[in-house]
């Protein structure tokens, strides 16, 4: 089974107009609301894949319940911790630049907690669990950390997408995956990172920290795998790009729904198709988009030679 972890979810509100004028009265063109937060992304994105996964985190009040139903909905298992507060709504304005306004969620008790905790270690050996997003200012900063170690101790995978900090915190546990971007991996080690050759000898510090996969991704120009095996580039599809949001969560999808059928190299493939697809159109791909992008992207090897040719 494969299960993702939002702790701070969302519902979505979009909304659709030529431009934003700050003062003025804005006629929206269009608008439309659905479930948000990165493990749930992941979660959606894998039905695609006809995978089936459980969402995890903390739910409350209305927007909660929303929440919950539209992804039962979608085919998508839920096992949320029901909390005191309500979850948050989050407003995504598509005009000339994406604009986005972003709420705090609700403040979590220890028992709540606690609770989701609880969840965690009915992991199974062989099940995949997807930590997503940002640690909560008022959740311990260590929490990936120890849910990881749980993980771990349940024989079962874990990959993660997050802050720096928290990332750093569970390499030695040797996740399954992480993603950072080339911006995200220059802040690592304090350097400007913009090809893959400059790339590859830090993701290769990240493997050799305990990380089993690492995949950087460059946007429109393509990504970068690095693992045991060796290290892998990717193209981008050619796309138009309409929609940044999601795009590195279908991206995880991609690979998790295809590493264990497929293996690393080849679900680094998929993955990078699955990113650009949600990228080129409103809200998150279809299983359709994926297959019409999937022999436009190739993965060839890099060597260090590479670096002085």
């Amino acid at each position: 089974m494969i299960y993702t972890l939002t702790l701070n979810p969302s519902i979505d509100y979009y909304v659709t107009l030529p431009e934003i004028i700050l003062g003025e009265v804005n006629r929206i063109q269009e608008t439309t609301q659905r479930p948000g937060g990165k493990g749930i992304n992941v979660s959606i994105v894998l039905r695609e894949y006809e995978a089936n996964s459980v969402a995890l985190g903390f739910v409350g009040g209305t927007t909660g319940d929303f929440i919950k139903q539209a992804l039962i909905e979608q085919g998508v298992q839920t096992r949320f911790v029901q909390v005191n507060g309500n979850t948050r709504m989050n407003v995504k304005i598509r005009a000339k630049e994406e604009t986005e306004l972003n709420a705090s969620g609700p403040q979590i008790t220890e028992s709540e907690l606690n609770e989701l905790k609880s969840s965690v270690e009915n992991v199974q050996q062989g099940d995949i669990v997807v930590l997503a997003g940002s640690i909560p200012s008022n959740l311990p900063n260590t929490l990936y950390r120890t849910l990881a170690e749980t993980i771990r101790a349940k024989g079962a995978e874990f990959v993660v997408d997050t802050t720096k900090e928290a990332m750093l915190e569970v390499l030695s546990l040797e996740p399954l995956m992480i993603k950072p971007n080339h911006h995200e991996l220059g802040e690592l080690f304090d350097t400007d990172i913009q090809t893959f050759e400059q790339a590859l000898p830090y993701a290769e510090q990240l493997v050799h920290r305990g990380a089993k996969n690492v995949i950087v991704s460059f946007a429109g120009d393509g990504a970068l795998l690095v693992n045991s095996e060796g290290a892998f580039t990717a193209n981008t599809p050619k796309g138009k790009l309409v929609n940044s949001v999601g795009a590195g969560d279908s991206l995880v999808a991609g690979f998790v729904a295809n590493v264990n059928s497929r293996g690393a190299k080849e679900a680094f493939r998929y993955a990078v198709t699955t990113g650009s697809a949600s990228a080129y159109t409103f809200g998150l791909c279809k299983k359709e988009q994926i297959d019409r992008l999937i022999d436009e992207v190739l993965v060839k090897p890099l060597t260090r030679m590479e670096e002085t040719t």
